[in-house]
């Protein structure tokens, strides 16, 4: 990848971010280790005066100046290379006694501290920091105490410079793991476009591959794949229904064409002409009817209908199914069993479920045998209200139970029968969009089909 695509990628810029924050957080995390360091040596540096300033007050006021002139000097000729620094000097600040030789031209702070720099005559003149706190004392007198703090600023220094060091090693590494993590990420995502680029020119059948990780990534991919292999499904499907449309509808149109000729070709005779557009018109009638199923399917499944919903009484809905295909039944010698156990109010669209009810009655009839029974219920079931539709006709394989299902699919042993391989479709359709849940079953025999409402 190149240098200029890393740097405009999110995923660089989340590092960078990243770095950033952990770059403030490091600061002042280093920022408190230094601050509790030098502040611990220079109280620990204070505290020192204050102990020398307070064993050198003791001597004053047992022993007056002599004794405290005579204990400053002690204590330089008995430690020369002290970090001590001690000056005894007369009201005009001319040295009396100590290890320094000129008063320092400093003026204290708000504390009483003077910090100032001094020539260190053992280190060739070299200046050097220090710090001491002046007295006053009897006779106009001065005293002041203090210490070399060179050690104090030296380590200040070290301190300072690793801090330094550590700041900038953060930040590279900081860096490095943010290029490094960006690629990682980038490689990823870059799998993911080449993948959909190679889809979006045609190769279908490719997936998106994964690491087995688990990760964000891992269930992105997984779910790409997933809504790949639906979108296949369906290409799949749209497919078969355009082979089934071809071939369920050619027949029919066929059919019409041939009588339009003979009306065109045939001398006229009323009873003839009559026939064959009376014949014309229902085969017209027959295509429309698919069609309009097929457009009612789709506006089902893409939900469109459900403003539609009120409360519907299941009881009330399957007792007028019944009534309206009696009379059907009885044409082709079936008797319809009707057992309505329950009474349910259910959400829905009551005439989409009553048109699946007698989709299912139709069916039953379509192909029970002669002086059979079809029976007809509603019941309660664990999770709510169930109508259950069987008969004794030749059933549907176990095999098959999926693909009927779907749009104009017919068995080969149900092509010679009247319909168009949409009725299950339509049923299956309804029962997704109310959320019922919607099986067929064997009935040994026959077909057992199952509308199982939840509550």
């Amino acid at each position: 990848m190149k240098s200029a695509e890393l740097l405009r990628s999110s995923a660089f810029r989340l590092s960078f971010i990243y770095m950033v924050l952990f770059a403030s957080s490091v600061l002042i995390l280093l920022g408190f280790i230094y601050w509790s360091t030098v502040s611990y040596m220079a109280d620990q540096t204070d505290a020192t005066i204050e102990a020398e300033i307070t064993g050198l007050a003791e001597q004053y006021r047992e022993g007056g100046l002599n004794d405290l002139v005579s204990t400053i000097k002690q204590r330089i000729a008995r430690d020369p290379d002290s970090s001590s620094v001690y000056l005894f000097a007369s009201p005009t600040y001319q040295a009396l006694a100590g290890n320094i030789t000129t008063w320092p031209e400093t003026e204290p702070d708000e504390d009483g501290w003077l910090n100032f720099e001094l020539k260190d005559v053992r280190a060739d003149g070299d200046l050097f920091q220090a710090r001491a706190r002046p007295f006053v004392l009897q006779g106009g007198l001065h005293l002041l105490v203090g210490r070399d703090i060179r050690e104090l600023r030296a380590t200040q220094k070290l301190i300072i410079n690793a801090l330094a060091w550590g700041m900038a090693l953060t930040l590279l590494l900081s860096l490095l793991g943010g290029v490094v993590m960006s690629r990682s990420m980038l490689k990823r995502i870059d799998n993911i476009n080449q993948a959909s680029r190679e889809i979006m020119a045609g190769d279908m059948q490719r997936r998106i591959s994964t690491d087995h990780s688990g990760d964000e990534f891992d269930q992105l991919a997984n779910n790409l794949n997933d809504m790949l292999d639906q979108i296949d499904t369906l290409m799949s499907g749209i497919r078969q229904v355009t082979d089934n449309i071809a071939h369920d509808l050619r027949t029919p149109l066929t059919r019409l064409r041939t009588r339009l000729e003979q009306l065109q070709a045939e001398p006229r005779d009323d009873t003839t002409q009559r026939s064959l557009i009376e014949q014309s018109i229902s085969e017209a009638d027959q295509l429309l009817s698919t069609f309009s199923a097929l457009l009612r399917i789709a506006r089902i499944e893409a939900g469109g209908l459900k403003e539609n919903f009120t409360a519907v009484d299941l009881a009330e809905l399957l007792s007028d199914a019944v009534d309206l295909y009696s009379a059907v039944a009885e044409e082709r010698q079936v008797y319809i069993d009707s057992r309505i156990e329950t009474s349910a109010l259910v959400p829905g669209d009551r005439d989409l479920l009553f048109q699946a009810v007698i989709n299912l009655i139709d069916n039953a009839i379509k192909y029970s045998p002669a002086e059979e029974d079809i029976k007809v219920s509603l019941y309660d079931g664990k999770s709510g209200p169930v109508i259950s539709i069987s008969d004794k006709g030749p059933g549907i394989p176990a095999e098959e139970r999926e693909n009927v299902l779907q749009r104009f699919y017919r068995m080969d042993d149900s092509r010679s029968l009247p319909g168009s391989g949409l009725g299950l479709s339509l049923v299956s359709a309804v029962a997704t969009m109310h959320n019922i849940a919607f099986s067929l079953m064997d009935n040994h025999p026959g077909l057992l089909a199952e509308l199982r409402f939840k509550k």
